[in-house]
């Protein structure tokens, strides 16, 4: 069996010159790609620390002709308020940094090495510089909602988001008056056997996402569907409207099921109490 690096039979015929070249020297192009996002992160979070680099010199000089242990306490204050001047000026960075570069994700199914999952990857990795250092602080606020929208996340009137374990923000659409619970993890991506697919994720109007469900690509779940705490969405899934689905993988549980579901839960809560 061959690598999959060097199988060509999932992926689609080459774009150009570059993408040809690409799929021949697979890991070389792949190493020299971690090593752009590497230098791209640099610049970015470096832009971010800017704004830091000019405020933390100027209360460190204040703080220091105050009596007592006031110097240490100002210093304290000062190194927090700049942890948030970085964290907010970098929801502003990247999203320039997104807008500037080549991350316009597409569709796609075929193999990692190719020019069609470049954009993904740029993508991604831009937003991971958020989600991992400063997103879970605006989770719940303004801020969040904004900085999800400016990566390209279609978000509709009143939506709740409690969760920053997001991927793929630019093919995720989110209806009206929906709710994300803590911890959903939803991404518009998966992949195995050598394969990568890109597809978009949509939840319609007024849906629930119940805590820590996990959402892949190329699903849709219908307005004012219900997704139970811990499912598990697969590709494919089409949750139809007012559907309440659960379990792992989720499949659609009806009426009377979920009547006696909550019956059983009843009778252990009464049982324990």
């Amino acid at each position: 069996m061959k690598p999959f690096a060097k199988d060509q039979s999932k992926n689609p015929p080459p774009a150009n010159w570059l993408d040809r070249l690409l799929r021949r020297f697979s890991r070389i192009a792949y190493g020299l790609a971690v090593l752009l996002m590497y230098t791209l992160a640099s610049t970015a979070l470096g832009l971010a620390l800017a704004p830091v680099l000019w405020v933390w010199p100027l209360l460190h000089e204040w703080s220091r002709f105050l009596p007592g242990p006031l110097p240490w306490i100002l210093s304290g204050f000062g190194l927090a308020l700049c942890f948030f001047l970085f964290g907010l000026t970098l929801l502003v960075v990247i999203p320039v940094y997104n807008w500037v570069l080549p991350t316009r994700v597409k569709p796609f199914k075929g193999g990692y090495y190719t020019i069609h999952a470049l954009p993904w990857f740029l993508h991604n990795g831009l937003f991971y510089l958020v989600r991992f250092t400063f997103l879970p602080f605006v989770t719940l606020t303004p801020f969040g909602v904004w900085f999800l929208k400016a990566m390209g996340m279609k978000i509709g009137r009143h939506a709740f988001i409690n969760t920053e374990y997001i991927s793929d923000p630019q093919l995720i659409t989110i209806g009206d008056d929906a709710a994300l619970g803590g911890s959903v993890r939803i991404f518009a991506h998966y992949g195995g056997a050598g394969n990568l697919v890109i597809a978009p994720v949509t939840v319609g109007h007024r849906a629930t996402l119940g805590l820590a469900c996990c959402v892949m690509g190329d699903v849709v779940i219908g307005d004012d569907a219900t997704i139970l705490p811990e499912s598990v969405l697969l590709p494919g899934s089409r949750v139809g409207t007012g559907e309440t689905w659960g379990g792992v993988p989720a499949r659609k549980i009806d009426r009377e099921e979920m009547e006696k579901i909550k019956a059983e839960i009843r009778g252990m809560s009464e049982a324990l109490g």
